[in-house]
């Protein structure tokens, strides 16, 4: 693609795309194949004008080079399935539409047309108003038809058409970030699975999710999400459907079965017949969950519409105490003219939505308001260790074996068993075989997982079992070859370890190096200084690895050897000691844990069902994004209630001007109205607009 610079400094550059015309789906195309680059930190496209403002950290080159490679169709497959471009351009129009609509009838309409055309246009917000009676309500609906009838009535044209205006520029402002808040919360919940194991004749094979066709056998096993919609063919598992049909708990899928793409197998194998092509309907599915959930508010959001709605009888009572006791309309209607509903109403579930927005441009994926409010209340966290505080990409470091087995036939076992369920250890036991090009044919029989223990299987007639020294050593009663005791006491401490046994027998250690982020001491300092007065770390590993762990990063306690429920009752313990939690996790292991936190999050390479159970998803580039998160949830709470005094304070005091006769009801009105839309518009703008400073 011929590009031109307009403009460049360090790190950034503003590019125009020498093309006739660039549509939506074109300018989505450029904007997320530019971000899935490597080196690439963000890239905005323009489409009106055809400019892409890409900010990067790797060599200017490289971005020179990518745009001179660029074709729109080739690039296609990096355009997720619905984006957000098309619907801001809608609600854009929308609202310079009515705009130009009030100030063209203001100008250009005669006045007894506009009466005509408001006396239309008031029969909506009554009828609202009278179905709100009628149901035995007191809402806002009822307020707003009493003031705009009032005004009508008493002939104040200019009131009347103000208040109608700025009703309607609330409802879309609210219904359009309410509708984007949606769609990229389904963007963001997208299945993220590439590949998937397709049973053939002979045996399993590991394809592309994009290869897989319709009538093909899928093999799903423990922990595994389901990316495709189709039939259990063999077979059964408890799947976890919750994010699709919302049922809570787990549903026993056998042949004939039908299961949901997006659903996590909670536990069982199952094999598949597919039924649906990759991407079809999920996201429909999802954003329909979601305008349906309440999970999209916050307690104080929700408290503030109810309080909203409990003000609404004060403010009619007040209007008619004050003609009775004043007997002048002017001040009666100038209670009338303000109300507190509107501004909380809208102001509310603004910032919690753009918050979440914020948030997700960020690479951390909130799935409902209430759980940055937790957030920000938290005062423990629970960190799970390894692939959390550790990297997600752990190496294996050395090879022990035992009873004269071959190192390189140890590692080719271990990785043909580890790849069927990824994990940052099983991932690190594969990229290893990958690395010294060990290819495996896969000779085993069916795979069993032992969530939190390991895994069993059968070759060659004999039983092989890898994972935790305590599964193969106690629960499986694998005994170690004569005279080799000594190897396995020697262990290295610093490293995790990973038993192999082959009959029943002991037969290899891997040695897994587990290095601790760069970044996790600063990020364990600064959530201090946040407001964390508790940070806990849980794991598998043996006290020693713990404790030395614990120790370098700055934790105040640790627990070591933990198995799923004993992290799921620690957060159960701190509930009933009064103390909001986060748990934070990327395994299988650390699913009860995150379901049973006042806010789970999970790391968005680890495994599908924490993913599933979690709250939030953060990206596994670092841990920043969880000081982010809680600087960014802190802001939140900070606006709400900025946003709850001003409300209150200067709507009250718009009524005690009114109620003296300092303020006309139509000015008032102007006031009132032009300070809902100005809360309602800083709601809408970012918490923190300065990159977050890590230092």
């Amino acid at each position: 693609m011929k590009c031109k610079i307009l403009h460049e400094s360090r790190g950034r550059m503003r590019v125009h795309a020498v093309v006739p015309r660039m549509t939506l789906e074109e300018a989505d195309i450029l904007e997320f194949y530019m971000k899935a680059q490597s080196g690439v930190r963000d890239c905005v496209v323009y489409d009106r004008t055809a400019d892409a403002v890409i900010t990067y950290t790797c060599p200017r080159e490289k971005i020179i080079k990518l745009l001179s490679g660029f074709h729109f169709s080739d690039a296609r497959k990096f355009l997720p399935v619905h984006t957000s471009r098309r619907l801001n351009r809608e609600y854009e129009e929308k609202l310079v539409a009515q705009v130009a609509k009030f100030f063209g009838v203001k100008l250009l309409i005669p006045m007894p047309i506009r009466i005509v055309m408001s006396a239309v246009a008031m029969t909506g917000y009554i009828k609202k108003g009278l179905e709100s009676l009628l149901a035995g309500k007191l809402e806002v609906s009822v307020l707003d038809a009493t003031a705009v009838t009032v005004s009508m009535v008493r002939g104040d044209m200019g009131t009347a058409a103000s208040v109608m205006f700025l009703l309607r520029i609330g409802e879309l402002l609210e219904e359009w970030t309410h509708k984007k808040s949606v769609e990229d919360l389904a963007g963001t919940l997208a299945l993220n699975v590439e590949k998937v194991w397709v049973r053939t004749e002979t045996q399993e094979v590991l394809v592309s999710v994009q290869d897989v066709k319709i009538g093909d056998l899928i093999v799903i096993r423990t922990g595994n999400m389901i990316p495709l919609d189709g039939v259990v063919e063999e077979g059964e598992a408890m799947i976890n459907q919750a994010s699709i049909t919302g049922e809570s708990l787990p549903v026993r899928k056998t042949p004939g079965g039908f299961i949901y793409a997006g659903t996590v197998v909670d536990e069982g194998e199952c094999i598949v017949r597919v039924v649906k092509a990759s991407g079809t309907g999920r996201y429909d599915r999802i954003a329909k969950m979601i305008e349906e959930s309440e999970k999209l508010k916050s307690n104080t959001e929700s408290r503030a519409s109810h309080l909203a709605d409990r003000l609404v009888p004060y403010s009619l009572g007040g209007t008619v105490l004050t003609y009775l006791l004043a007997r002048n309309p002017m001040k009666a209607i100038s209670i009338l003219m303000v109300d507190y509903s509107c501004a909380l109403k809208l102001a509310m579930p603004l910032s919690v939505l753009s918050a979440m927005r914020e948030a997700g441009r960020r690479n951390i994926t909130v799935k409902g308001g209430k759980f940055m409010e937790a957030i920000s209340e938290a005062d423990t966290i629970i960190f799970d260790k390894t692939g959390t505080l550790t990297h997600a990409t752990p190496k294996v470091a050395k090879i022990i074996t035992f009873g004269g087995q071959d190192e390189k036939e140890m590692l080719r076992l271990a990785a043909c068993l580890e790849e069927h369920y990824p994990h940052s250890i099983a991932n690190a036991v594969v990229a290893e075989a990958r690395e010294q090009e060990l290819e495996h044919e896969e000779k085993h029989s069916r795979v069993q997982y032992v969530v939190a223990h390991g895994i069993a299987s059968t070759i060659d007639g004999k039983k092989v079992v890898i994972g935790s020294r305590h599964f193969v050593l106690e629960d499986e009663q694998c005994s170690i070859p004569e005279n080799e005791n000594d190897k396995v006491d020697g262990l290295d401490a610093q490293y995790s370890h990973l038993y192999l046994a082959i009959g029943g027998v002991l037969s290899a250690v891997l040695c897994i190096e587990d290095p601790i982020r760069e970044e996790a001491p600063d990020v364990i300092r600064r959530l201090h200084e946040l407001g964390i007065s508790r940070i806990v770390m849980m794991t598998g590993d043996n006290r020693k690895t713990a404790e030395a762990v614990a120790a370098r990063l700055g934790i105040d306690e640790f627990r070591a050897e933990v198995l799923p429920e004993d992290k799921a009752a620690f957060v159960k313990a701190e509930h009933e000691a009064g103390r909001k939690v986060i748990m934070i996790g990327d395994g299988v292991n650390d699913s009860p844990a995150l379901a049973e936190s006042d806010a789970g999050i999970a790391i968005s390479q680890g495994a599908a069902i924490a993913r599933e159970v979690a709250d939030i998803t953060i990206g596994a580039d670092d841990l920043y994004a969880l000081t982010e998160l809680k600087e960014l949830s802190n802001s939140l709470m900070d606006r709400i209630n900025f946003n709850y005094r001003f409300i209150m304070t200067f709507n009250t005091v718009l009524i005690l001007l009114g109620v003296a006769g300092f303020l006309a009801p139509a000015k008032s009105a102007l006031l009132h109205n032009a300070s809902t839309l100005m809360i309602g518009l800083k709601s809408m703008t970012n918490l923190n607009d300065d990159e977050y400073k890590r230092t």
